[in-house]
């Protein structure tokens, strides 16, 4: 069987970062993107997610407050090492925070919602090359650092799903090993009661 929708998602690739230049997705585009993104499974319709998006100076803003929270961390930084946070949000000309926002539910488990979010982070990525750009999802250590999910705007009790970053990209984006699935499935086979 063959189906365009079906050859498109077996050559997703993720493009790298710094290679996402400008033009971003125009305001449109992002309207359209994230309508598609939402576009997941959600029980209960309790939407436990929204977005950020950082583009414009807020770019080089927030690379200059993970910059001065990764020294606080851990202590003095190199200027490599300045300079990789300095540029964290800056290297693509837009970045998509997709955030868990977690509803109380006495049906619906947490970590359900969670899934929700990863879902819609997915659809974020295939949108955008759906849309003709690259696109790369990632999350790092401010992810996991309180403070830093304060300075990218999250709200106590939110999580962070991850980071879409999207720009436009030519030229192919690297391949990489991929799993062979015959080895992560198996047919079900108990446990059975007698």
């Amino acid at each position: 069987m063959t189906s365009p929708v079906l050859d498109f998602l077996l050559a997703r690739k993720s493009a790298p970062i710094p290679d996402l230049k400008e033009p971003a997705p125009s305001d449109a585009e992002i309207e359209t993107l994230l309508t598609a993104a939402s576009r997941v499974p959600d029980h209960g319709r309790l939407e436990p997610w929204r977005f950020v998006l950082y583009r414009g100076d807020a770019r080089a803003r927030v690379g200059e407050l993970l910059a001065a929270r990764a020294e606080e961390r851990e202590g003095p930084l190199t200027e490599g090492r300045r300079q990789q946070e300095l540029a964290r949000f800056s290297r693509a000309p837009l970045v998509i925070g997709v955030v868990s926002v977690p509803r109380e539910n006495p049906k619906i488990p947490q970590w359900e919602m969670f899934l929700s979010g990863g879902a819609v982070a997915m659809n974020l990525v295939n949108a955008a090359n759906a849309m003709g750009y690259g696109s790369n999802w990632i999350t790092n250590w401010y992810s996991d650092d309180a403070d830093g999910r304060r300075i990218l705007g999250l709200a106590p009790g939110e999580r962070v799903v991850g980071f879409v970053h999207i720009g436009t990209y030519h030229g192919e984006a690297p391949e990489r090993p991929r799993p062979d699935v015959s080895k992560l499935y198996a047919d079900y086979s108990g446990p059975w009661k007698d």
